[in-house]
């Protein structure tokens, strides 16, 4: 087995963290390098990441997350916000960043612009909302990924009310909705009825369709 399968059979959704073991600094800025550097639709990277230190932020949050010990108990917690809609100065800001950097512009790339520029910005908001969430979905996985790497351990939430989130943090105001919740830290020493489980997924043969 692979050192990458190992990890990844090592991580399982941590039910309770160690709230006196923090997380290196060196290994969350790995974690949301991998995130910044993972894959957007159209290289749009339509959400941002809050890196939630601040005891008092997280317990706020924390009785709008169904009470999840984890939510205070991590070392970091991070909270995925997609933007909250697609709009002509979003979608130019990031060409405009790839020309910057790429140091030209190109016939087909600035082609590729007007043609979201004339898709995007004129749906509802809402399903604009739900394209750049799935983005941030993406983000997520990634950030799974390289927790395992690191040796981390993470729990995915989507059990919180974004709304509640939102107003804490103060996401609205700058055109954001949070998504997911995913709190890094280490398990904890005893009292974790999920940590001694075996790993259960579908058999390859019942998860994998090979069409050759």
């Amino acid at each position: 087995m692979s050192d990458l399968l190992q990890k990844l059979q090592w991580r399982y959704a941590t039910k309770k963290m160690n709230p006196a073991k923090a997380v290196d600094e060196d290994k969350v800025a790995t974690i949301l390098e991998a995130i910044r550097l993972t894959a957007t639709s159209s290289g749009l990277q339509p959400y941002e990441v809050y890196v939630i230190k601040n005891q008092e932020l997280r317990a706020k949050i924390k009785p709008h997350a169904w009470n999840q010990d984890q939510i205070t108990d991590c070392s970091h917690l991070l909270v995925f916000a997609a933007w909250d809609n697609y709009t002509e100065e979003r979608i130019n800001m990031m060409f405009d960043l790839v020309n910057d950097v790429r140091g030209f512009k190109n016939e087909g790339w600035e082609n590729y612009r007007q043609m979201l520029l004339g898709a995007y910005p004129q749906r509802d908001a809402e399903t604009n909302y739900a394209h750049a969430a799935r983005q941030a979905y993406i983000g997520l996985g990634t950030a799974l990924i390289a927790a395992a790497e690191e040796r981390v351990d993470s729990t995915p939430i989507e059990g919180f009310d974004p709304e509640k989130v939102d107003e804490i943090l103060s996401l609205k105001e700058k055109g954001l909705r949070s998504v997911v919740l995913l709190p890094l830290g280490y398990r904890a020493d005893e009292g974790d009825w999920l940590v001694d489980l075996k790993k259960v997924r579908r058999s390859k043969e019942n998860f994998v369709t090979e069409l050759n």
